[in-house]
């Protein structure tokens, strides 16, 4: 059986005392929904956010990661470094890092082996932009994203995967894709991944959406069938907003 999940991308938000500041602001929420809290702060601030959330009901994440064990690698941080302090989750593929870092399928295909390799689960990002939306083309970049990346799996790592649909042409433009487009381009995601994998893979696979998800239109988007949770941005940067987003189911 699939999961809710709400996980806040904080991106390159928030140093040391805002971080403090927002767990202290989240510890002081109340969760009645049944959904996994996720939160993804930047690189300096994991081991801090993983330390003061251990007896919480929030799970700290990743934002990226390098598919190499370790080596010549400026700037990078390699998954062994992130189990070492307690990360278990990354997120791969999100639409910024596709765009201004050149991140393609073949690359992160070698992150997620890289990722499974170290028993961490992960939350893998794709989706379309405006152009492909308009032309028509959606879910022909949205499949080749996914079988690109994913489809030389066996389907047992898929329980290690979530996968987080973001069309680009929504992530902090103010634009949101109606939950009925929500809701079609996932029923056309666990379609493919059932043409596939078959039935019980695709219908225990957690689906979530990604793209200016706020309190105000979280429960119609998560009350779709196919919808399981968001990864949340902006709205994630504030303790009440983001609560009552994973209390939208």
């Amino acid at each position: 059986m699939r999961k809710h999940i709400v996980a806040g991308n904080w991106k390159m938000n928030n140093g040391l005392i805002q971080t403090e500041t927002l767990i202290s602001d989240l510890k002081q929420q109340v969760k009645t929904s049944d959904a996994e809290v996720m939160i993804a702060p930047a690189f300096t601030n994991l081991w801090h956010a993983f330390q003061s959330t251990r007896q919480d009901d929030i799970e700290v994440v990743a934002q990226n990661m390098h598919f190499a064990e370790n080596g010549a690698y400026t700037g990078e941080v390699s998954p062994g470094m992130l189990k070492s302090i307690g990360v278990k989750t990354v997120i791969l593929g999100h639409s910024e890092r596709r765009a201004y870092y050149n991140e393609t399928d073949e690359s992160l295909a070698k992150k997620v082996d890289t990722a499974l390799e170290h028993n961490m689960r992960i939350i893998f990002c794709f989706g379309e932009e405006l152009a492909d939306r308009k032309a028509g083309n959606e879910e022909a970049v949205v499949e080749r994203q996914i079988k690109n990346a994913l489809f030389h799996l066996g389907a047992d790592a898929f329980k290690n995967i979530v996968l987080a649909y973001e069309p680009v042409w929504a992530i902090g433009t103010g634009e949101t894709a109606s939950p009925e487009q929500a809701q079609d381009m996932h029923a056309f995601i666990r379609k493919t991944l059932e043409s596939t994998y078959g039935h019980t893979v695709a219908d225990d696979m957690t689906i979530l959406y990604g793209g200016s998800v706020k309190p105000g239109n979280a429960k119609e988007i998560f009350g779709k069938p196919d919808v399981d949770g968001g990864l949340i941005g902006g709205a994630s940067l504030n303790a009440e907003d983001f609560y009552a987003i994973v209390n939208a189911f």
